[in-house]
């Protein structure tokens, strides 16, 4: 019989944050690199001005060369007028044609040659601004993901909180190198062009402005779908990374059990939802950019209309028209790739949101200093976010040097209450106190000074062995970590092909379960604390190294005060003291013998497990 101690609830989704909140955490990580950020703000200016040029001058041209009779007609005074205009103002004037084409050209030339410079410029200056600030931001929601509550995290989805270490940075990185130019140069170049419009001729500029209601109606459309479709696209891109993250690493016990299929077919079911969201947020786009390509056609034919009535009563040349006609047409591009990129925009914004989100979780201050003392849970209860409760009123005291041992079966809320005890999940009610000072007030360093928990789940870091143990205590020379080592039994390491410096770990020597629970052990004894907490330690040993473990876990708890919770019976019976949990409550409490004799809900484990 194995006595597991497995306390489920159901993962909880870590939290968005509000589109305030997440551009005041980008805006405050920018520190250091928002000159950047204004200088690519002039470029854009700079580059949209540039691109004025070529509607001016076709403009120009135009009606230079109707003043001199390449087009003749009607409009050839106006035309003349304009040229001769032109002229004074310092072009080659309506007797040059050729001269007209080639001064028009280089203007052409010259403004392009700024706004690739420009572009060039604002490339640069826009890397040196975004790269550190994505840097800093995807290591501030490391740090909060790594200070937060272990019960917290332990809560949520894994793959949650990689997507937003990972995919979720990725895109608010690529969207502030790619998508950001081009949407700063997008605004300039509409501000701008709808000003020049408006420059040419008033009247051909309110008839531009029919676009705008036209627009408008675009982004109320799109807007409010815009947000829960994105949002809902990097979520289900976050529950597939999960799964696959999940079959990756559960590979093993899927061909034990030849589950293979049905956890391919969960893969499958989240890779589908994402890939079908995916494809309505292109059909979705598709569908926005159908109503631009409306509104520019209806508006286009409007301006050209208005522009041959005012060209016929003799107000404005045809250069002017043309001028106009270009410029509306120059709109096209920018506010296209405006509405085409607002979906990476959004997503970068819902990517962003996610990090933001993980950044609020709240970190308490604690500041309190431990120094040792009995520990004391009263009236401990606790309830997870989702409502799932575990504990219910539970007292318990563990004397200095005492070990108390806790069974139960599944979801008795063991694991629930060694995460209490360690100070890594605060009560929902009552206290849990260290020499009459409560784990939650209390300062990390302080906290991990005198209570070290193991559980079940041992990571080995893929680094040397030396710098394993060394998590524990960073400062320790080689002759502490032999120690450590000898301590636990764990003399194989010098048999590693470079004894402590042979690196582990994912592409390194491959350490089996037994081993990874012994340096995590070991680690304990280099640690030294007063109270040590396992929490299924010895569990991922086989019946071979079963022995070896528990041999191990005793050396550690010598001399120290230890709440252990047991995978397997006999690791209780050495314990000072047992108790027996079940649905959140201590049902019995007493030493093995009197346990046993009491022929209570231990004496049925207790053969279940023995015999007899």
């Amino acid at each position: 019989m194995t006595v597991q101690s497995v306390d489920t609830a159901r993962p909880l989704a870590l939290p968005l944050a509000r589109p305030r909140e997440s551009f005041r955490l980008l805006w405050r990580h920018t520190r250091g690199q928002r000159g950047f950020v204004w200088l690519v703000g002039i470029a854009g200016l700079l580059a949209a001005v540039a691109g004025l040029v070529a509607p001016w001058m076709i403009g120009w041209l135009v009606d230079v060369l109707l003043a001199v009779g390449v087009g003749g007609g009607d409009q050839a005074p106006a035309a003349a007028d304009a040229a001769a205009a032109a002229g004074t103002a310092g072009g080659p004037g309506a007797n040059a044609p050729a001269a007209a084409v080639w001064w028009a050209a280089a203007a052409v030339a010259g403004a392009g040659l700024i706004a690739a410079a420009c572009a060039w410029a604002g490339q640069a200056w826009l890397a040196r601004a975004a790269e550190p600030t994505v840097a800093r931001l995807r290591e501030a929601v490391m740090d909060r993901a790594l200070r937060i509550g272990s019960a917290r995290l332990d809560g949520t989805e894994t793959g949650d909180l990689v997507s937003r270490v990972a995919e979720d940075a990725r895109e608010v990185s690529q969207a502030a190198t790619t998508v950001v130019p081009l949407v700063v140069q997008s605004l300039f170049t509409v501000v701008v062009s709808a000003a020049g419009l408006v420059a040419v001729d008033w009247r051909l500029g309110l008839v531009g402005l029919l676009a705008v209601p036209m627009y408008w109606t675009t982004l109320r459309w799109y807007l409010p779908r815009s947000g829960p479709i994105y949002r809902d696209e990097r979520a289900a891109f976050g529950t597939r990374a999960s799964r696959l993250l999940g079959g990756i690493t559960g590979a093993r016990t899927l061909r034990a059990y030849d589950a293979q299929g049905p956890e391919l077919e969960r893969i499958h079911a989240a890779s589908a939802q994402a890939r079908n969201l995916s494809i309505g947020v292109f059909g979705f786009l598709t569908r926005a950019f159908s109503r631009n390509n409306r509104a520019e056609a209806v508006v286009l034919g409007a301006i050209l209309g208005a522009g041959f009535l005012l060209v016929s009563a003799g107000y404005i040349t045809a250069g002017a028209v043309t001028t106009a006609a270009l410029l509306f047409h120059r709109l096209f591009n920018p506010i296209g790739a405006l509405v085409g990129m607002f979906d990476q925009v959004q997503s970068a914004g819902a990517s962003l949101a996610r990090m933001a989100g993980v950044v609020s979780l709240p970190v308490p201050e604690r500041t309190a200093r431990l120094h040792g003392g009995a520990l004391e849970l009263a009236g401990v209860s606790h309830t997870y976010d989702d409502g799932t409760p575990a504990l219910h009123d539970v007292h318990l005291r563990i004397g200095p040097g005492e070990v108390v041992a806790v069974v139960g079966t599944t979801g008795a809320g063991k694991s629930t209450l060694a995460q209490i005890a360690a100070g890594l999940a605060a009560p929902t009610s009552g206290t849990a106190r260290l020499g009459g000072i409560e784990l939650v007030e209390a300062d990390p360093g302080s906290l991990r000074e005198q209570i070290t928990m193991v559980s079940q789940e041992v990571h080995g870091f893929a680094t040397t062995v030396a710098e394993n143990l060394r998590v524990a205590r960073p400062e320790a020379d080689r002759s502490a970590l032999v120690a450590a080592l000898e301590s636990v039994g764990a003399g194989w390491v010098g048999h590693l092909p470079q004894g402590l410096d042979t690196e582990v770990g994912q592409g390194g020597y491959r350490l089996d379960p037994m081993q990874l629970q012994m340096l995590a052990l070991a680690r304990v004894a280099l640690a030294d604390p007063q109270l040590v907490v396992l929490d299924e330690a010895t569990a991922e040993a086989s019946s071979a190294g079963a022995r070896r473990l528990d041999d191990a876990a005793a050396r550690v708890l010598q001399g120290r005060s230890g709440l252990v919770v047991a995978h397997r019976l006999s690791q209780a019976v050495a314990a000072d003291r047992i108790l027996v949990m079940s649905a959140g409550r201590i049902v019995e409490s007493g030493t093995h013998d009197e346990l046993r004799a009491a022929g209570g809900a231990y004496a049925e484990l207790s053969r279940a497990w023995f015999g007899g």
